[in-house]
């Protein structure tokens, strides 16, 4: 007779795929060759329950076992003789060898056997209180996005719709296939470059990790005419040198297209700011509360001049 697989892990045929986990999860650690030094019986079995549920944990190897037993599931089943209810397949099964990768993979960790014990005095306590919650499945890495908005998204605040596509586990619990899912991000009012918006656990499933989180991370479009410091607005303006001493008015149209007239009364001389308060971005957790427009000049110098103007510069300037 060939080898009971459900026999090895006290189970039987019934059993479901909880059973299945909660029967190696036991014999895993009871069997655990770092609480059982130098017991080569130990060592046998914890192999034996390894290869039990890597069978009976797979819903193919599972299936072909129950129809066919050890021998068939082992040696391959002769074509025609597969039944197209179990999904058997043709060819023979062999157990890797590494009982601990089976345990490292139902756990979680490289190290996952020492996240549930403690040492008592130099002994393994499989108490109530060895337990701490850990080795359970590990979460994947965060996968971050940029976001890139405009200055007139992030001034008036909007929505965005976020296409991703990921790995999403079948109802059989052991396959997966790949899906479309749009994740919707409200854009408040100020936010900042950096700032960063998460969806928990939006990544790849697998039967064996927690999916990862998804974060997007806003990052400013370039504008063609302001930048923004923090909650300020930055605009450049040009003028000729005739105006920076003695004048202007600069024309600013807004990111809600309004168009201000801003009266330049001093000299603009370089380095120069004009602030117009209440202008800028609005602050996220109280948008009724702006930043200023800064106004910086580039002041365009004449490449040349008349002996007549040098004159009546000299004049007018003094020296």
């Amino acid at each position: 007779m060939g080898q009971d697989y459900y026999a090895l892990l006290y189970l039987t045929r019934s059993a479901t795929d909880a059973d299945i986990k909660k029967a190696y999860k036991k014999l895993a650690l009871k069997y655990h060759p770092e609480k059982n030094h130098e017991d080569q019986s130990c060592l046998e079995k914890f192999k034996q329950i390894a290869e039990a549920y890597d069978i009976l944990s797979d819903a193919r190897k599972r299936a072909v076992y129950n129809q066919f037993g050890e021998e068939g599931l082992k040696n391959g089943i002769p074509d025609g003789e597969g039944d197209e209810t179990t999904g058997a397949w043709t060819h023979g099964y062999t157990f890797h060898g590494n009982a601990d990768k089976v345990f490292r993979d139902f756990f979680g960790g490289d190290n996952p056997f020492q996240e549930f014990y403690d040492k008592v005095d130099g002994d393994m306590s499989m108490g109530f209180g060895g337990l701490h919650g850990r080795g359970k499945k590990k979460q994947d890495p965060a996968i971050e996005r940029d976001l890139h908005l405009s200055l007139e998204e992030v001034f008036h605040g909007c929505t965005k719709k976020m296409k991703i596509s990921r790995r999403v586990m079948n109802v059989d619990g052991h396959t997966s296939s790949v899906r479309d899912k749009i994740l919707t991000i409200t854009v408040k009012k100020g936010w900042r470059p950096g700032t960063r918006i998460t969806f928990p656990q939006e990544g790849d499933q697998g039967p064996n990790n927690v999916p990862a989180d998804i974060i997007f991370i806003v990052k400013d479009k370039e504008n063609s005419r302001f930048r923004r410091e923090g909650i300020n607005l930055v605009y450049t303006a040009n003028i000729p040198l005739s105006k920076a001493l003695t004048g202007c008015t600069v024309e600013v149209i807004t990111l809600d297209e309004r168009v201000l007239h801003i009266p330049i009364n001093d000299i603009a001389s370089p380095g120069y700011k004009k602030v117009v308060p209440g202008e800028g971005m609005a602050l996220t957790n109280n948008p009724s509360q702006k930043g200023d427009l800064h106004i910086e000049f580039n002041i365009e110098f004449p490449r040349q001049l008349l002996p007549k103007q040098k004159d009546l510069i000299n004049k007018a300037l003094p020296h």
